[in-house]
């Protein structure tokens, strides 16, 4: 018997989920899935700027896991885009994080689940921005 999948947590419910190209219906032919952890690991590496250690401990599971989830979704993102499908995000073994991670409020987190750019408060600076900032002073 397989051992059971670890929910990932995660700070927020994506806002939108369903992306597509311009003037192509969206069919369930012309959809690619990806789950709300794989978009999780994407806004914390790629837009964020975690590494994949930081991105493993916010979401509370191991590197390699996040290793494969990140691979698995690029390669999702890429194929969406290369051949005009549509990109849909939904379902996963996902946990909201409610503020009680030593993580919530740094490295990412944007708040609780409540949503995008809400933010909690707890951390200095949040997001994009502070990576942006500490960017710029470079």
């Amino acid at each position: 018997m397989p051992r059971p999948r670890k929910m990932r947590t995660v700070c927020e419910m994506p806002q939108d989920i369903a992306f597509g190209p311009r003037g192509v219906e969206h069919s369930s032919d012309n959809v690619i899935t990806i789950g709300i952890d794989e978009y999780e690991s994407i806004r914390l590496i790629d837009l964020e700027g975690l590494t994949q250690e930081e991105c493993a401990r916010q979401m509370n599971i191991a590197r390699t896991t996040v290793q494969s989830i990140y691979s698995e979704a690029r390669n999702k993102i890429a194929s969406a885009i290369v051949l005009r499908k549509w990109l849909v995000v939904k379902g996963g073994d996902v946990v909201l994080c409610h503020g009680d991670s030593p993580y919530c409020g740094a490295l990412g987190c944007n708040g609780n689940g409540r949503g995008l750019g809400q933010g909690n408060g707890k951390g200095p600076g949040q997001g994009i921005g502070r990576r942006l900032r500490e960017n710029n002073q470079k």
